[in-house]
């Protein structure tokens, strides 16, 4: 089957297409709604720990898979025909098909990006163990990013599997070495965490969440204990550029807190893509190829 997905190019094109888009779907699902599972949880938890009642509630049990797809304003059952990736949003010109209400454009533009950026994997990638990790590097990176965004969260449900996942692919060599994929983790996650405890001691102030420390952690895994200095710097600059520019755009004042997660995902994801080719010219650059 990897062999004939290899023969005609266009082939595996279509399929990464179809499958961005659907998985595009699922992704969207699982940023709106595990951040209120883990809303949920939390409250279980502290009502549990401080031994009080939980307050009555009629809200049905929130999973990714229940209830069923309904809109937000009307809670109307969505039909098949109005939950197809993109297409849908355009049938409905925008709107729900039940009450009119708009639907939010992040829903295709997320739908749309993880198809092209799934696609764009075949750039680098053949028909592979190694393509299939790449995707699942991928669609996570996406799924931290945008519930970062919106709650500066980086859930342990998305982070934590993604580093087991890391080093279990390097277990069969899709990916790095089992050797460069464990030290990757582990200098992933000091380094931030070292940085953190530093600001802290310098400042009395927390400059990022244990989250970040864990999604290095993740990347570290996937991409080896080599990318950590390049992914650093990449977040860095990212982050720097597009926060000076927030700030100047919307006159947000520097102690308003601006999350890291997309940054480190938008660097661990241009390293997947183009890592040795950055490092080569950096090398060249410096003077230091041999």
């Amino acid at each position: 089957m990897l062999e004939a997905l290899n023969q005609p190019n266009w082939l595996l094109h279509r399929c990464l297409i179809s499958l961005g888009l659907v998985v595009g779907c699922f992704i969207n699902v699982v940023i709106y709604r595990l951040p209120l599972m883990m809303e949920s949880r939390w409250r279980r938890d502290c009502c549990e720990l401080l031994e009080v009642e939980k307050e009555a509630r009629n809200d049905t049990p929130l999973s990714l898979s229940t209830p069923n797809s309904h809109c937000p304003h009307c809670k109307a059952a969505i039909k098949p025909w109005q939950n197809i990736p993109v297409l849908s949003y355009l049938f409905l010109a925008g709107k729900w098909g039940n009450c009119g209400a708009s639907i939010s454009i992040r829903y295709p533009l997320i739908e749309f990006a993880t198809a092209l950026m799934t696609v764009a994997l075949a750039s680098q990638y053949e028909a592979s163990p190694a393509l299939l990790g790449a995707m699942i590097f991928t669609w996570s990176l996406i799924a931290l990013t945008m519930i970062d965004i919106d709650h500066q969260l980086l859930p342990d449900d998305i982070t934590l599997p993604l580093m087991w996942l890391g080093i279990a692919f390097s277990l069969g060599g899709a990916t790095v070495s089992l050797q460069d994929s464990v030290l990757g983790a582990m200098l992933g996650y000091l380094s931030l965490w070292s940085v953190y405890w530093l600001f802290k001691l310098a400042t009395g102030k927390e400059g990022m969440g244990y989250g970040d420390f864990k999604l290095l952690a993740a990347m570290g895994a996937w991409l080896g204990w080599q990318s950590i200095p390049m992914l650093i710097l990449l977040s860095s600059l990212v982050g720097a550029v597009c926060g000076i520019a927030l700030m100047v755009a919307t006159r947000r004042g520097k102690d308003i807190p601006i999350p890291f997660g997309p940054y480190l995902a938008m660097a661990g994801w241009i390293t997947l893509m183009w890592g040795d080719q950055l490092l080569a010219y950096y090398m060249g650059a410096a003077g230091l190829n041999s």
